[in-house]
């Protein structure tokens, strides 16, 4: 299962300077000028997690294997970007295609940063950049609205789908996104979702860029930001993309003993891993062979066979049972062997729900 997280955000805010160190590839050309980004840059980056490291020790497998995130840098939108100002809604087509918006703000002032707008006002930035998804979504509502117009004169449920769509659009008129829609639940409104991808409507953190002081206490930009977060019950990252593009040449442990040295316990990357996963809900469990230790992404709350297939649909369809031995089990007793003897290895069927950290071996017909 991929996870796309999409960075949005107005030109030089640090979007490609965070992609480039988020990734450990510069393949995103950082510049001080607007549009340096002309087409999205993807890349699949490794989700770091230290239970494999641990789980690696006592089997010494061949290979780890990560769970993957997928970042895509979107070029800088501005004011009108809807309408085709600047690079044009090109690039909002691209948003529709991740599940959660990593919206960059910039928090600090640096007068040899060009700043489009021509001073620091994160509230202001965030507005023009929502306004513009909002802007978006009615384009798209509008030309379905149209559709079923015509449709309404021959169909009896494109009326009631049409009520829905107008109730949606007045909505939006209202500069209200997607997300604080009233009838979210209503089966024309998922279907509606699913076919137009609305971009207002998706998970949204902030990522607030800041200086190396701004990390370690709020600045009165921070502040602002998070006070308007909270209005949506949006999660807000504070990061220095300039201290994580430093940390790109670093090795695991001296790049730890930097966050350290300035009183950082984790790394943008690994914050934002973390909210987007608990944003989409997502869990991950282990196989641990000689092989190799490999974590498995699921949504929370799948059962055994559901989570059997993301390593191959054969194990849903002929699914017997699994084998579970809870991480912490597995490494307080040494392993495999040493949890089975101590009773801690389960037999569960097709109605045990996965947990976080299960170490798993599934058993099915061929």
């Amino acid at each position: 299962m991929g996870l796309s997280v999409g960075i949005v955000g107005l030109p030089n805010v640090g979007k490609s300077t965070t992609f480039n160190a988020l990734t450990k590839a510069q393949n995103a050309e950082s510049a001080n000028y607007p549009f340096c980004t002309i087409e999205p840059n993807k890349a699949v980056v490794p989700v770091p997690d230290e239970r494999l490291k641990e789980l690696a020790k006592i089997v010494n497998p061949e290979k780890i294997q990560y769970s993957t995130i997928d970042f895509v840098d979107i070029a800088g939108l501005v004011k009108g970007a809807s309408k085709g100002e600047g690079l044009g809604n090109k690039f909002l087509s691209n948003i529709r295609e991740v599940e959660v918006i990593l919206h960059m703000v910039r928090c600090f002032e640096d007068e040899n940063i060009t700043h489009v707008e021509g001073d620091i006002d994160p509230i202001r930035d965030i507005e023009i950049i929502e306004g513009e998804l909002i802007f978006a979504d009615i384009e798209q509502l509008d030309k379905k609205i149209s559709k079923l117009n015509r449709e309404a004169k021959t169909k009896k449920d494109a009326k009631a789908k049409l009520e829905i769509a107008n109730e949606l659009k007045a909505h939006l008129d209202d500069l209200q996104p997607v997300s604080t829609f009233a009838k979210k639940d209503d089966e024309t409104f998922i279907e509606f979702d699913k076919e137009l991808r609305f971009l207002s409507n998706k998970d949204i953190i902030y990522g607030a860029n800041t200086d190396e002081d701004g990390l370690l206490e709020d600045n009165k930009y921070i502040l602002k930001l998070k006070e308007y977060a909270k209005k949506t019950s949006s999660e807000v990252i504070t990061l220095c993309a300039k201290i994580e593009e430093e940390l790109v040449g670093l090795e695991d442990d001296e790049a730890q003993e930097f966050l350290e040295d300035l009183g950082i316990e984790e790394s943008g990357l690994e914050k934002i891993i973390k909210t987007s996963f608990a944003k989409l809900n997502l869990i991950s469990y282990f196989t641990a062979g000689v092989v190799e230790v490999r974590a498995w992404t699921i949504t929370k709350g799948w059962l055994a066979p559901k989570s059997a297939s993301v390593i191959h649909n054969d194990f849903e369809k002929g699914f017997i049972r699994a084998e579970v031995i809870a991480y912490e089990d597995f490494i307080k007793y040494g392993g495999e062997n040493g949890a089975k003897e101590a009773g801690k290895m389960r037999l569960e069927g097709k109605d045990y729900e996965v947990h976080d950290g299960d170490v798993m071996h599934f058993r099915f017909n061929v």
